[in-house]
């Protein structure tokens, strides 16, 4: 199945279901958290009763959520005003907590106040022939969904010293309608932490929570490339800090990113 098929199931519109996804979606033993997380977001989104862009996504990965398996989510809206809209979404497995997102919709309101963005990355424009190679059983599953265009940092497990990361990111079979936040939020978390590069060796890695802020609405061409430019701000004691910043092709800052991941090198 591709991303759009999954966040496209009927299902997906009432407050709650129950849902399946399939195990080339996997993330080691684990749904890919941008796949869960867009699962989330599209669900929260056919709640609201009237046009209001995502301001703000904050996702906390509980515990493994399972391919192939049942698993229920539930919507609730905390509070729907004149302008905002708050949300809370969470998902169970086998009666557990997996995941808990907490969303804010907006509409755009009218305001003295403009501080435009100033924030530039030095990215190369993308290349589709300089790729990472999907490797089965070397790599996660959903790699084979994925095209990244690697330009800054190095491979994971190389014993780097860098500790930052960036390129671009698309899918390999292109949505039929044009990319929006679904889109930016799964490719997102795609990238290995910041922090996987520095290892000696393969280790495994599990982001702990994460909070995305969308600069603007997306719409984007199908076969657009989302730019991604990552820095780890602190590490310490089997846990890092990383914060992203994401544009459209053109340059333009579309969203802000921040990871905790814990990272178990030994």
């Amino acid at each position: 199945m591709t991303f759009d098929e999954i966040i496209s199931d009927p299902l997906l519109k009432a407050s709650s279901c129950e849902l399946t996804f399939p195990q080339n979606w996997c993330q080691g033993r684990t749904a890919f958290g941008g796949l869960s997380a867009a699962i989330m977001l599209q669900n929260m989104k056919h709640q609201l009763a009237d046009e209001r862009r995502l301001l703000s996504m904050s996702t906390n990965f509980v515990g493994p959520l399972f391919a192939e398996q049942p698993f229920t989510l539930e919507t609730q809206i905390l509070r729907s005003g004149k302008n905002a809209t708050q949300m809370l979404c969470t998902i169970k497995q086998d009666a557990k907590v997996c995941l808990i997102a907490q969303a804010c919709f907006a509409k755009e309101r009218a305001s003295k106040v403009n501080v435009p963005v100033t924030h530039q990355h030095n990215l190369r424009p993308a290349s589709s022939a300089h790729v990472l190679p999907y490797q089965e059983h070397v790599m996660p599953a959903f790699f084979q969904h994925v095209d990244l265009n690697l330009q800054t940092g190095d491979m994971p497990f190389s014993g780097s010293n860098n500790s930052n990361l960036g390129g671009w990111m698309r899918f390999k079979k292109a949505p039929s309608d044009n990319l929006d936040e679904l889109h930016l939020l799964a490719l997102a978390d795609a990238w290995p932490p910041t922090l996987l590069q520095m290892a000696n060796a393969p280790s495994p890695a599990s982001s702990m929570s994460w909070y995305i802020e969308f600069v603007q609405d997306v719409n984007l061409d199908n076969d657009a490339w989302f730019g991604l430019d990552a820095q780890t701000h602190h590490a310490a004691n089997g846990y890092g800090l990383e914060d992203a910043k994401i544009y459209a092709p053109d340059g333009t800052l579309l969203a802000i990113s921040r990871q905790t991941v814990a990272i178990f090198d030994m």
